[in-house]
């Protein structure tokens, strides 16, 4: 029945983008970035209850699950949301 949705490859895409969204931090930090398009680090952790640090590792596992990318200026890096990965995951889930 699964392979009717999606490929074996795709489906492993769908798993670790859904894994990667399965922290309300991280659904937090996406609605963010869709808000105000392009942010630092620092920014983010102004409207978290939580440590840059661990800002950071949410922000690194979402950009490891290809969800945002980190554009580097300077001494920062700058945040965003990446729209063609939220398209496909958004394809990939209306397919189920």
């Amino acid at each position: 029945m699964l392979d009717t949705f999606s490929s074996g490859p795709e489906r492993e895409e769908l798993a670790g983008l859904c894994k990667a969204l399965a922290h309300p931090v991280r659904l937090k930090i996406i609605e963010h970035l869709k808000k105000v398009n392009c942010c630092i680090c620092g920014e983010i952790v102004e409207i978290l209850p939580l440590s840059q640090s661990t800002v950071s590792q949410h922000l690194k596992r979402l950009k490891e699950a290809g969800l945002i990318k980190g554009e580097i200026e300077g001494p920062r890096t700058c945040y965003c949301v990446d729209q063609d990965a939220l398209n496909r995951f958004k394809a990939a889930v209306e397919s189920l």
